[in-house]
């Protein structure tokens, strides 16, 4: 059976396995035109080591206010980092956080609000900037979706005080994990230097289990394969109304903090050179693909706003409401197409996360959850079959 990513991620080559060693943390930051970046085993990761370098520097500071629609793992890395999370509602009918609600949240306990590039869509950052700089508040840009989108003429994760990529399967270029932390603040470079030393540390059993995922997802990451290796567990969790596997959503408390081997290292950096053509014809196709699913009625589809230049490992999207968008999974989700959703809940209605994330109120990113579904922008999706979804969400949608 024929199967489709969920994302677009690089295909790796049998040749980027040869053994090796190079500085691959450096020929990505050449790559972005910035001067260095913190290499760590997951976005995850590096977004705990940058946590706690910020409230060492400002130990007065502990909670982190983060959009309420996003990645369950966010949660948990605030947790590991010792920190109280502080959930902020969605503007209406978008993924950016609701600004009157982030004003009122704000305070003088406040270390860190995380605007986010979902999607590889550009966040609002300047808005988060205005709130936190008033308040003492650092930002920190949560690009883990977006490796190679641009806010202007600069890499995204430069507006805020810090940001961080993520190196996981999908996302563009991939060490299977892995992660990149930015600032161009000297104080919090050496902080985050420091805070690595203090939390990371070798894994000789991790370094292995990485290394065979890398190689499995080498040789499995193309349609003739993908349904051994996604399409049946993801039909499995489906089948057992649990749409929470179904799109890896479901994780442990334990967060793995550990350094990344010199090999994979050397296989980032031989793919390298191949991911800035492989985003310019992502992007060419999302452009196209917008443009068509804009002209579905009851389609919202976000795209890029005037002077940005966003990465597309997916194509976000909502639709009028829940019925409607489950009518349109029911007939797209175990095709084999790609099309998925990104995050099955607001973060207090995950069952794992209630002992950390208080319920609260938050009907915009409910909403939006519930509405909203994903189509891959890999290369693989022909124009016919990309046409056949559209037809799907035409007669969901009406």
């Amino acid at each position: 059976m024929r199967e489709l990513p969920p994302t677009a991620g690089l295909p790796l080559r049998l040749t980027d396995l040869w053994p090796g060693r190079a500085p691959f943390a450096q020929r990505v930051a050449d790559w972005l035109g910035v001067e260095h970046l913190q290499l760590e085993c997951s976005g995850t990761a590096a977004m705990v080591v940058a946590l706690r370098a910020m409230h060492r520097l400002r130990p007065q500071r502990d909670e982190v206010i983060v959009p309420a629609w996003t990645c369950p793992l966010v949660a948990l890395a605030i947790h590991r980092a010792g920190l109280k999370l502080r959930l902020c509602d969605l503007a209406e009918d978008h993924f950016d956080m609701d600004f009157v609600q982030l004003c009122t949240l704000a305070g003088p306990r406040t270390l860190a609000i995380v605007p986010t590039h979902l999607a590889g869509r550009v966040a609002d950052v300047n808005a988060a900037l205005d709130v936190a700089h008033r308040m003492g508040a650092y930002v920190l840009e949560d690009a883990a979706q977006a490796l190679g989108a641009k806010h202007g003429e600069h890499t995204v994760g430069l507006l805020g005080d810090a940001g961080f990529f993520s190196l996981a399967v999908g996302k563009g270029l991939t060490l299977f994990e892995g992660g990149l932390l930015l600032t161009r603040d000297p104080v919090l470079r050496d902080a985050f230097a420091a805070s690595h030393d203090a939390t990371i540390r070798p894994d000789v059993k991790m370094d292995w289990q990485r290394a065979l995922e890398l190689v499995g997802y080498t040789l499995a990451y193309r349609p003739s394969l993908l349904s051994l290796a996604y399409g049946r567990p993801l039909r499995k969790a489906l089948a057992e109304n649990d749409p929470v596997a179904a799109v890896g959503d479901d994780f442990g408390p334990d967060i793995p903090l550990h350094t990344v081997s010199e090999w994979r290292q050397a296989v980032g950096a031989r793919a390298l050179p191949r991911l800035p053509a492989f985003l310019d014809a992502t992007r060419a196709q999302a452009r196209r693909r917008v443009e068509r699913l804009r002209q579905i009625p009851g389609i919202t589809v976000f795209d890029d706003r005037p002077g940005q230049q966003g990465a597309w490992p997916f194509l976000l999207l909502t639709l009028q409401n829940e019925t409607k968008r489950d009518a349109a999974l029911k007939t797209l989700w175990t095709a084999g197409l790609g099309v998925s959703r990104l995050f099955i809940h607001a973060l207090p209605d995950y069952g794992y996360l209630r002992e950390i994330v208080a319920d609260t109120p938050l009907p915009n990113a409910r909403s939006f959850a519930a509405r909203s579904l994903t189509i891959t922008n890999s290369l693989w999706l022909d124009d016919a079959t990309f046409e056949s979804i559209c037809a799907a969400l035409e007669h969901a949608a009406a």
